[in-house]
């Protein structure tokens, strides 16, 4: 499987569809169906059945979105911006933003 290019924690902006324009962070990143979830993007509206644990109605929450509708936040302006990988001095392979050239830090 490639390595993707989008990771949880990152700031993304989404690129087209319903949300387009709206930026978020990434809650989860499911790799087998090339989706994401995002924070505050793709609000979907379900019937929830009560349970013990969990009160009935109509919920909102965030429904995934496709990785290719997602583009990473440059560091440095804010913008939409495509990734590239490149190699440290040191040996480590870091994400970098194609548009500035600064590298993405990386969130825990």
């Amino acid at each position: 499987m490639p390595s993707l290019k989008i990771k949880k924690g990152d700031r993304v902006v989404v690129i087209s569809g319903r949300d387009k324009g709206k930026r978020g962070e990434v809650v989860r990143v499911m790799p087998t169906e090339t989706r994401a979830l995002v924070r505050g993007v793709n609000i979907v509206r379900r019937h929830q059945k009560q349970s013990a644990s969990q009160e009935g109605g109509i919920i909102s929450k965030e429904g995934p979105i496709h990785l290719s509708n997602l583009a990473l936040e440059d560091p440095k302006d804010g913008q939409p911006t495509r990734v590239g990988f490149k190699f440290l001095e040191d040996g480590r392979k870091v994400r970098f933003a194609k548009r500035s050239g600064e590298t993405i830090p990386e969130r825990k």
